[in-house]
């Protein structure tokens, strides 16, 4: 649109040439400076007080969940369009934080991971648990950057910040996302095979050998398939007494205590989606774009230019996600 106007008026004089300055120079670099070519030379009043040129000023990447993949009790999928324009700024970086929240009311100090882009995650020096993948947005001109992080913990809230970094050093205003985690994942045949062997050994005169044998049994599986244990125990043999109580008598209140209080980690959203009658797993299978630099990572001390000037591989791989689907019917 502004080449249109600007090539319209080009030949009208010098004074088509001052407009057409004046234009680019108003719609590019916040009238505060000359394009010269795709960047804009900063007037000298044009400086921060960090002494960083500021009449190009750096738009905010916004932040969002990844529509190709629906977070899972491990992984969730970001993604943002980036903001380098046609003429001005010249985006080099983008910094990627995430951290797990405790408690969503506590003071903003950041703790979490923080990551480089080009430096950590193009550069395939960063954790194997997160990759990076660039691909054309919806318009020509227009690139969409993705992250995947795969190793996160179930049923946890994450805040997730991206910030952009230009070629002279400034930083972008923050966006984020925070996103909880589902619910972890139980395998609910085991479940029912642990509770039939549970209740065979405390069935009839138990030894010690055998009340032994149900307290590794049950201490060792994760808090979630102990709930689920303990779900499928009172459904079929309640009446012979129910879990608690049984495991009570049978090992003692010290031992059945510390086996029953490992479920009071487990929020009270998965606990009722525990308490489904019936729990059934699936594997999906999602595609992501996985890319590469071909430039080795830069020192530390040097600044890139632009990020699209950066040689990168890319290719599209597939990753497996197991979900858990929970309902009151059985599902085919």
């Amino acid at each position: 649109m502004w080449r249109a106007v600007v090539e319209k008026v080009g030949g009208v004089g010098d004074g088509g040439g001052a407009f057409k300055s004046a234009t680019m120079s108003s719609y590019w670099c916040a009238g505060k400076g000359d394009v010269i070519d795709n960047w804009c030379r900063c007037d000298l009043s044009a400086f921060s007080k960090d002494g960083l040129p500021n009449c190009s000023p750096l738009r905010q990447p916004i932040l969002r969940l990844a529509p190709y993949l629906e977070p899972s009790s491990t992984m969730v999928a970001l993604e943002w369009v980036d903001v380098e324009p046609l003429i001005g700024c010249k985006v080099s970086d983008y910094i990627i934080q995430h951290k797990r929240v405790e408690d969503p009311t506590e003071a903003e100090v950041y703790t979490g991971e923080v990551l480089s882009l080009m430096d950590d995650l193009f550069s395939g020096l960063g954790s194997s648990c997160v990759v990076a993948g660039r691909r054309t947005g919806d318009h020509p001109h227009s690139v969409l950057y993705s992250v995947v992080f795969k190793c996160l913990e179930p049923d946890s809230l994450y805040k997730f910040t991206l910030n952009a970094v230009d070629s002279r050093g400034s930083h972008s205003e923050s966006s984020f996302v925070s996103v909880r985690t589902s619910c972890p994942m139980v395998d609910d045949s085991r479940a029912e095979e642990i509770a039939d062997k549970v209740y065979n050994l405390y069935n009839g005169y138990t030894s010690g050998k055998e009340q032994q044998m149900a307290y590794n049994t049950l201490m060792e599986v994760s808090p979630p398939l102990l709930y689920r244990v303990q779900h499928h125990y009172n459904s079929h043999y309640e009446k012979f007494g129910d879990f608690v109580w049984r495991s009570e008598d049978e090992l003692g209140p010290r031992k059945a205590n510390l086996i029953l209080r490992r479920v009071e980690k487990i929020s009270h959203y998965c606990r009722s989606l525990l308490r489904s009658t019936h729990i059934q797993s699936r594997t999906d299978t999602m595609a992501y774009v996985y890319c590469r630099s071909e430039e080795g990572r830069p020192p530390s001390n040097t600044r890139h230019g632009s990020l699209h000037e950066s040689r990168t591989t890319c290719m599209e791989k597939l990753i497996s996600v197991q979900r858990n689907t929970y309902s009151n019917t059985k599902l085919r």
